[in-house]
């Protein structure tokens, strides 16, 4: 699953992926990951149910 975020990443912003090695590994660019990170907590934050938001409305 974090492979396809990584790759939907890259695709958005460009030359974050040097090489894909096989079906579940990549090789990236060292200098783009801390926003590789940053980005991928963003994108799980987003799709992760949390029940104490469903309090506050």
């Amino acid at each position: 699953m974090a492979r396809s975020l990584v790759v939907k990443i890259d695709q958005d912003y460009r030359d974050i992926i040097i090489e894909e090695l096989d079906d579940q590994h990549l090789l990236i660019d060292p200098s783009k990951l801390a926003f590789v990170k940053k980005e991928l907590n963003k994108v799980l934050a987003d799709n992760t149910y949390n029940p104490f938001d469903d309090e506050e409305k």
